[in-house]
């Protein structure tokens, strides 16, 4: 195995920057509160997730 790989290369301002603002939007998503719940939905998983939707029978997909 070679030793150089273990060595962390120095990052650039700018990656340094990114990191930073992905970990601050990270912190503030995890301290946002839940989404309401949805009121009148279809019950069980949502059919996108599927590829088809369903209404009354009939299947369309898209």
């Amino acid at each position: 195995m070679n030793d150089e790989s273990a060595v962390p290369r120095p990052r650039s301002d700018a990656a340094r920057r990114a990191l930073e603002e992905a970990a601050e939007r990270r912190r503030a998503s995890e301290s946002a509160p839940p989404p309401p719940a949805e009121q009148g939905g279809r019950a069980g998983p949502e059919p996108v997730r599927y590829g088809d939707w369903e209404v009354k029978g009939l299947a369309t997909d898209f």
